[in-house]
């Protein structure tokens, strides 16, 4: 059906269909016509152009990570590139393969003594991260995943495969750092490597909810060195035996950070996150185990709802909007997290990229997750509406695109700012002027032929 295509292709009642079109957000559930499982880069070109040429709905999958669940459509066609998984280490860079999950290439590179920053949760796509940013433990010291992108092989809708590069098709590579899956499918990453010591000093502090552990937090995020990584989560404590019996299933704050400096400079920069902690669980730590440290939270299935924001720097007001916000979960799954930006992100220059919020001191993640996938949810997505307009006055402006759930063109252009936003919109339309790659946090061409 598929001219020149040989990977497997699936339709709705055959075997492993209903298992290709399942996503992360449990709360997802579409039945596309056609899933194409790719095995290179011939078989993506023959996908897309059969995609085109019928005018179906085309869907990008790499991890199926999407918090909206982008990676899947009703109707159309999903463009799955889940089976290309290859990693080439050559020296300091990596060649990785669309369909790569973190843990996989961590896995591969941590044997080196190296890695790309990534995520926080092991089982997300390298291909959806770097595309839309890429933030994680190693940020601070190396820069975002998109940061470290040096070259990609792209399929643009026309199926034409470019090799983009600093040399070649540079206005795509910034467009490919930080703006999504707008302009083309990326069969091939390559990516710069950086030294990280095996193991490294991290953990995790558990607290009571209380404003006194945050303000601890925030006061050494304010001078902490590049090496230090940090993030702030307010959850409730799972009922699991290494949580303290007095704190399972109560809210708590939990301090985490991971520092790739000295192990006993790490001890000492991480004392105040520690003082009182009922559960301190830092010390020597492969990077892998850090990187998954947070599976557990957000296994695929649950469904989700997720609000995003900037923050500028965090004031004791914010404080205590933090702490009321995790008073009010409705749910035991819920997750208000806080990512501390600044270092070598803030140290790139905000138009080199179409990663835009470079000055933003932290990021906001307002997670309302439950488990019951048949449920709308409405309580859960509730509170995090009400949670994110009450932090919404420390707003740097504008959200992670990566953490946009489906909130409409504006927030997608909040995300961006006026002028990469404007950027963007010139070069979607020189590399996708009818919206073939639609099914995303959308920048229109100047002329949008196609629905959105």
């Amino acid at each position: 059906m598929f001219e020149g295509f040989t990977g497997l292709l699936l339709r709705p009642g055959d075997d492993g269909y209903d298992e290709a079109r399942r996503v992360w957000n449990g709360a997802v559930d579409r039945r596309p016509a056609f899933v194409a499982r790719c095995l290179s880069t011939a078989d993506v070109v023959a996908a897309i152009r059969f995609g085109v040429r019928h005018g179906l709905t085309i869907a990008v999958r790499g991890g199926g990570h999407s918090i909206p669940g982008h990676s899947v459509c009703e109707g159309g066609l999903v463009v799955d590139l889940s089976p290309m998984k290859s990693i080439r280490v050559e020296g300091r860079v990596v060649q990785v393969g669309p369909g790569v999950l973190w843990r996989e290439l961590d896995a591969v590179t941590e044997a080196h003594g190296l890695a790309v920053p990534g995520g926080e949760i092991s089982d997300t796509g390298v291909a959806g991260l770097t595309l839309g940013g890429g933030i994680g433990w190693l940020s601070r010291k190396y820069g975002l995943a998109c940061d470290n992108l040096v070259a990609a092989r792209v399929v643009t809708a026309d199926g034409t495969v470019l090799d983009v590069s600093e040399d070649d098709h540079a206005d795509l590579l910034w467009g490919l750092r930080g703006g999504g899956g707008n302009f083309g499918v990326v069969t091939r990453f390559t990516f710069r490597l950086n030294p990280i010591p095996v193991p490294l000093f991290a953990g995790m502090a558990m607290h009571p909810l209380d404003r006194e552990p945050l303000r601890a937090f925030f006061d050494l995020a304010a001078h902490a060195p590049d090496d230090l990584g940090l993030n702030a989560a307010l959850i409730t404590a799972p009922p699991e035996p290494f949580v303290p019996a007095e704190l399972r299933g109560r809210p708590v704050v939990v301090l985490a950070a991971g520092y790739l400096g000295p192990y006993g400079e790490g001890v000492e920069l991480t004392r105040t996150l520690r003082e009182g902690a009922h559960l301190d669980t830092f010390g020597a730590l492969r990077y892998t185990a850090l990187q998954s440290m947070a599976d557990a939270a957000t296994p695929p299935g649950l469904a989700a709802h997720v609000r995003s924001e900037w923050l500028g720097p965090m004031s004791g007001d914010a404080v205590d909007a933090l702490v009321e916000a995790a008073e009010r979960m409705t749910s035991p799954l819920n997750q208000t997290l806080v990512r501390i930006m600044g270092g070598a992100i803030a140290r790139v220059p905000p138009d080199s990229t179409a990663f835009r919020f470079r000055e933003a001191a932290a990021m906001l993640t307002l997670a309302a997750l439950w488990s019951d996938s048949s449920d709308d949810g409405e309580p859960h997505r509730a509170w995090a509406r009400s949670a994110w307009t009450a932090l919404r006055p420390w707003s740097a402006g504008g959200a992670y695109v990566n953490h946009l759930d489906d909130e409409g063109r504006a927030r997608v252009r909040e995300a961006y700012g006026t002028e990469t936003w404007a950027k963007l919109v010139d070069l979607k339309t020189r590399y996708d002027p009818t919206n073939v790659f639609h099914h995303n946090n959308n920048v229109p061409p100047r002329r949008t032929q196609r629905p959105e």
